[in-house]
């Protein structure tokens, strides 16, 4: 099939659409949640298979990038900031508890294995964050307001940020040993960027709203460009792109009020953006990786695969009881938590590619390996139950998440 890889530009953007447009279709008449439709598309599309995208290919980056980008970036300015407000010290409560529980149980695996504490630590960052890639399903099943899914979108944040501080604090070490200097000044920059973004760009955003006018094209204009600007400056401290989009989502809301934002930037973003980025994780199959890592390395996968599955689930069992919420949110809570692709993978590529005086990789190839395995694992499982448990809440509207509903909602659980 060498000659797929030469077909025109053109050519190769339909078939892609077409794929995009068929396969989610498939999957959800299958009771498979949509997305995965898309993962698929991207084995078919990718390397592995037709090779009819190419994986390097700027246009490609850019494109899964943003869409990475614009689904953190959605999933902050669709919250609703009064129902965050009373659900914050949960999301907070939650986002603890799922980043260290799987963080803890991967230092545990690590060490079993015979890693270095440094690497051990970079391991369980790895597990710790979580990508919020059934989203997507939960907005379907109109459930984005329910206060469990406000908890773990808030959630997001902390696990991502305490992953990325984590390998941010690893590589010096890694590097030229441990400086406490560099911890205070990631922390430092920190309690500056957070409400830099939430309040100075929040207040900016609203000045140009009302100096450009509030037309369509200013909204999505405005839109784009907060959300550019949040992800830089966070990659410019140290941090992962998506943790700036996803506060630009939440400044923006405020920003706007009771304006409404520009419709068309949404549905450009869920038939374009945001597939090609589910698309983007498809091409991370490599079925020979993938197997070979299997079989040489089953003990390190197993390990790695129970700590996420375990951590994660624990976490969402421990907050959920904790908060009072049916089995179903508590379900559905585990299910958003589980998926680890982007900031995973960021820490993950990161400590691979970085390299100390002496040659040494932060974590070596066959964890690096273990990582794709997971990332494949996770996003599938995570998918699918993510659609399952919509579907349970849907089937019991009545079983509601919030604590002073508690009696009805436990008769789910």
């Amino acid at each position: 099939m060498e000659f797929l890889s030469k077909l025109p530009s053109l050519t190769a953007f339909a078939l892609t659409l077409m794929l995009t447009l068929i396969l989610p279709r498939l999957m959800e008449r299958m009771r498979i949640p949509g997305p995965v439709g898309y993962i698929l598309a991207g084995i078919i599309l990718g390397p592995q298979v037709l090779a009819v995208l190419n994986p390097e290919g700027k246009v490609v980056h850019f494109f899964a990038d943003t869409g990475k980008l614009l689904l953190m970036f959605f999933a902050g300015f669709e919250i609703d900031i009064a129902q965050f407000n009373r659900a914050r010290r949960k999301a907070a409560t939650f986002g603890a508890l799922t980043f260290s529980l799987p963080f803890l149980f991967g230092i545990g695996v690590a060490a079993a294995m015979g890693y270095p504490a440094n690497a051990c630590a970079v391991i369980g960052a790895i597990l710790a964050s979580h990508t919020l890639l059934g989203l997507p399903v939960v907005k379907q099943a109109g459930l984005l307001g329910r206060e469990s899914v406000v908890a773990t979108v808030g959630a997001t944040v902390f696990t991502d940020l305490l992953s990325i501080f984590v390998l941010a604090i690893c590589l010096p070490i890694h590097l030229s040993g441990f400086d406490p200097r560099d911890m205070l000044i990631e922390l430092g920059w920190l309690a500056v960027y957070v409400p830099a973004v939430l309040i100075g760009l929040s207040w900016a955003a609203r000045k140009t709203l009302a100096l450009l006018g509030t037309t369509k094209a200013s909204r999505a204009l405005v839109m784009l460009l907060v959300m550019a600007i949040a992800a830089q400056a966070a990659e410019w401290i140290g941090m992962e792109g998506i943790i700036g989009a996803f506060l630009a989502g939440v400044a923006l809301k405020r920003a706007f009020g009771d304006t409404p934002s520009d419709d068309s930037l949404e549905v450009m973003s869920q038939t374009l953006f945001i597939p090609m980025f589910f698309i983007a994780a498809g091409f991370l199959v490599d079925f020979k990786v993938f197997f070979a890592t299997l079989r040489d390395q089953p003990m390190l996968v197993v390990g790695i695969l129970v700590a996420l599955f375990g951590g994660k689930w624990l976490a969402a069992e421990i907050a959920g009881r904790l908060f009072g919420y049916a089995r179903s949110d508590r379900l559905l809570m585990y299910s958003l938590s589980i998926p680890q692709v982007a900031a995973t993978l960021a820490v993950a590529l990161v400590a691979y590619a970085t390299k100390n005086t002496a040659g040494q990789r932060l974590i070596d190839e066959p964890m690096l390996n273990a990582t794709v395995v997971l990332v494949i694992v996770s996003s599938l499982i995570g998918l699918i139950l993510t659609g399952k448990a919509a579907k349970l809440l849907q089937e019991r509207p009545s079983a509601s998440s919030s604590p002073k509903c508690a009696g009805t909602a436990t008769a789910d659980g």
